[in-house]
């Protein structure tokens, strides 16, 4: 999609303030883009697949909203001159920078992609997995590596990030073949697709952003997967679901963390609703292994929902922990009667198994 991009280029100082300013013209959501190092804590809680490197100015910044059709021209040039206005003013007790403000098209998401490729390369993770994007093969293969092939990275969860290596070692330990796998959260869906070309029988991934969901069927695709063999959809697991939280201030917390009531099959995808909830056409069903690689604030919740899609016997495996919310989840997984069988460390990441 080509949407208009509103970028105003200022200082550091005045970023948040003109952020919360379009917001009260209506455009909430501003990107905000600078060059301020990160501190040791905020690198400690960072959860990505890539090094964040600052370069540049310290001081400049950059607020950006992005406008679709719907915003028309007349409506662009309101918004500037509100800008102007307001720039005016914060300059009488702050920097604001340059103040300089820029309207560009831009197809975003096409233009992440093509970033991102000149960063991903292949990598061998363990002794017999390669992670290969489509376009740059793995030099030095072994007639016995299982190749996961990535053709779109435009979601979370390219197998570089330790929570993900750690869920991939533990789907290798787990999993027998013909098993069936529910991957919630599934992102770029790698963790559903090694499962599939390991050999598990029904492989379902759900995630609550359609482009995940997009993403996944694109990288499916990209390894000889069709849909008999596994299956991507959007949906909210979580949506009002708070058993288990005993203060309000927990529940609110689910809540943010909200991964969905139901399971919602959608073709084409649709963005799922987060407060609502989706209708659940898929019958809800039983898994021989249950993964989510995804924060410990949903994995809380999410282990009293688990059972409930675990056969018996079955296996949660869970990560994209912090090594010092470990006992937190540990002790939901307890109260939800699920044994907690192992527990591993990776970096400042855990992943913890549990059974049914």
């Amino acid at each position: 999609m080509i949407w208009k991009k509103l970028t105003i280029e200022t200082s550091v100082e005045a970023e948040e303030l003109l952020a919360e300013f379009l917001e009260e013209l209506g455009y909430p959501g501003a990107e905000i883009t600078d060059n301020m190092p990160l501190t040791e804590e905020e690198m400690k809680q960072m959860y990505v697949d890539v090094p964040l490197i600052p370069e540049g100015d310290a001081e400049q910044a950059f607020v950006s909203v992005y406008l679709d059709d719907s915003v028309t021209g007349e409506e662009i040039e309101g918004i500037k001159a509100e800008l102007g206005k307001e720039l005016e003013r914060l300059s009488e007790f702050m920097s604001v920078g340059s103040g300089e403000i820029t309207l560009t098209e831009t197809s975003d998401d096409s233009t992440w992609q093509d970033k991102w490729k000149e960063y991903y390369k292949p990598f061998r993770l363990g002794e017999d997995i390669i992670v290969e994007p489509v376009w740059e093969e793995y030099p030095d293969k072994k007639p016995d590596d299982t190749v996961v092939k990535i053709s779109s990275v435009m979601a979370f969860g390219t197998g570089t990030h330790e929570t993900t290596k750690l869920c991939i070692r533990m789907l290798r330990k787990y999993l027998n073949k013909g098993q069936s796998v529910f991957d919630v959260g599934c992102g770029s869906g790698i963790l559903a697709i090694l499962a599939a070309l390991l050999g598990a029988g029904e492989v379902h991934g759900l995630d609550i952003d359609p482009q995940a969901v997009i993403s996944s069927r694109e990288n499916a695709e990209a390894n000889g997967l069709s849909e008999d063999r596994i299956v991507f959809t959007a949906g909210n697991l979580l949506s009002g679901n708070v058993i288990g939280a005993s203060t309000q201030e927990e529940k609110e917390r689910y809540e943010k963390a909200s991964l969905g009531s139901g399971i919602a099959a959608v073709n084409p995808v649709q963005m799922v609703d987060l407060s609502l909830g989706d209708a659940d056409p898929i019958p809800r069903k039983e898994y021989d292994i249950v993964v989510a690689n995804i924060l410990a604030d949903v994995i809380i919740p999410l282990s009293s929902i688990a059972p409930d899609y675990l056969k018996k016997g079955g296996i949660f495996i869970t990560s994209g922990i912090s090594a010092d919310r470990v006992e937190d989840v540990t002790e939901a997984m307890n109260k939800a009667g699920l044994k907690v069988l192992e527990t591993e460390l990776m970096g400042e990441w855990a992943a913890v198994v549990s059974g049914k």
